[in-house]
């Protein structure tokens, strides 16, 4: 075991720490943080829909989540060409690559023109649907700009500065309307069709079990080695949003949400994500009554904000980062919990989310009642709470008599 820890330490965590900050990656994992406060925006309206549900007067305000998540795909679009650039070092183009990547967005879905100058295009691909799209214009973007700075025209001749400045500006902008304006425009190609079906195969195999399961195992197992879960969120966020947005138009239609595999189930329930990714608030109760002066001292300073599944002081703290005896039931708990909900879900034990509701930090079962609109929600919140506990308490004694024999010897 230790030499898989020192492997893991020594060797895989630098390589994918060294990955993930790479310019572009980081870019897109930077883009996806930068964009939450759009997508918890429209969550409180979806929210607010609930109770409105119950009280019909209260005035409609869907509006407001159209044009806050309903704008998702547009708004990454700019986030990331704009983010690649300060990576890559070039705030000269911080602002117009984002603009030129909007304006590009807006070739990419495919608008009608009329002859009266009437611009007809999809709305929902905009939003979430339009995430992918926006994702890749804005890469696409970026790098344009990024391969015509190389080429420093004009750079260190007489002309003056500014006008070099709009012409290293005003040529990348061209270029990237021209490419699209062709692709779109004279080849009737509609980029929104080819870029999700090409990632059509993705996403199915996101709304699989296997992919489930992946989609918790693999962030949990990145945070464990101290490595952020924000950097995964480049491949599950446009699957998570996918399912919803299904789900959503299924319920619309009088059909039932099947989709199991969105953020809702990850996190807004918190029967995955009870008390935090790897389910350690049962380790949080368990470190309040140990031996260990200093572990229990820590579980007091971290039971708050592990009721609202803010995980990061336990996982720092404990530490279970690096901690192969915390580790280990991590990752078990990032498996079993997801099966176990997959399971009841899919035997229609417990509801599917069908609302687009992305605050993880609202207290279990309370948000599990709250998402799912079933109160069995409960039933299976102690369920997984006794499962959780059962899986953390063999390693949390070893680990606890440990730090005891440690306090002892000092």
């Amino acid at each position: 075991m230790n030499g898989v820890i020192d492997w893991l330490s020594n060797r895989a965590a630098p390589a994918m720490k060294k990955f993930v900050t790479r310019p572009w990656i980081a870019s897109i994992a930077d883009s996806m943080q930068k964009i939450i406060p759009f997508i918890l925006a429209g969550s409180m309206i979806f929210l607010y829909n609930v109770v409105r549900s119950y009280i019909p007067a209260l005035p409609d305000l869907t509006n407001l989540s159209n044009f806050t998540f309903g704008m998702l795909g547009i708004l990454v679009s700019y986030l990331i060409a704009s983010e690649v650039m300060e990576n890559l070092k070039h705030p000269q183009y911080l602002q117009m690559a984002g603009l030129t990547a909007v304006a590009i967005f807006l070739i990419n879905i495919n608008p009608k023109i009329s002859s009266k100058g009437v611009f007809t295009a999809e709305f929902s691909r905009f939003g979430a649907t339009g995430l992918l799209v926006g994702m890749l214009t804005g890469l696409s973007v970026a790098l344009v700009f990024h391969l015509w700075s190389k080429l420093h025209l004009l750079e260190g001749s007489s002309v003056p500065d500014f006008v070099v400045g709009w012409i290293n500006t005003i040529i990348p902008i061209l270029i990237n309307v021209a490419i699209f304006s062709v692709i779109v425009f004279m080849n009737h190609i509609d980029p929104f069709q080819v870029i999700n079906g090409l990632f059509s195969p993705l996403q199915s195999f996101g709304q699989t079990l296997p992919g489930f399961l992946l989609l918790s195992l693999i962030p949990t197992f990145l945070y464990t080695l101290g490595i952020s879960s924000w950097s995964f969120n480049a491949v599950s966020t446009p699957i998570f949003m996918a399912g919803i947005t299904a789900n959503i138009a299924a319920v619309a239609a009088g059909k039932p949400a099947t989709n199991i595999t969105t953020s809702e189930v990850m996190f807004t329930t918190a029967l995955i994500t009870m008390g935090g990714m790897g389910a350690t608030l049962t380790l949080n109760i368990l470190m309040l009554f140990a031996k260990s002066t200093r572990i229990k001292a820590i579980g007091r300073i971290c039971i708050i904000p592990s009721i609202f599944n803010i995980n990061e002081p336990i996982m720092f703290s404990a530490p279970v980062v690096m901690t192969p005896l915390l580790m280990i039931p991590t990752w078990i708990n990032a498996i079993t919990g997801p099966l176990i909900v997959w399971i009841v879900m899919r035997l229609h034990w417990l509801n599917i989310p069908a609302k687009m509701i992305q605050i993880g930090q609202i207290p279990a079962p309370l948000s599990s009642v709250m998402i799912t609109e079933d109160l069995r929600a409960v039933l299976w919140y102690v369920v997984l709470f006794i499962i959780y506990m059962a899986t953390w308490y063999p390693f949390f004694k070893v680990y606890d008599k440990q730090l005891l024999e440690a306090e002892h010897k000092n």
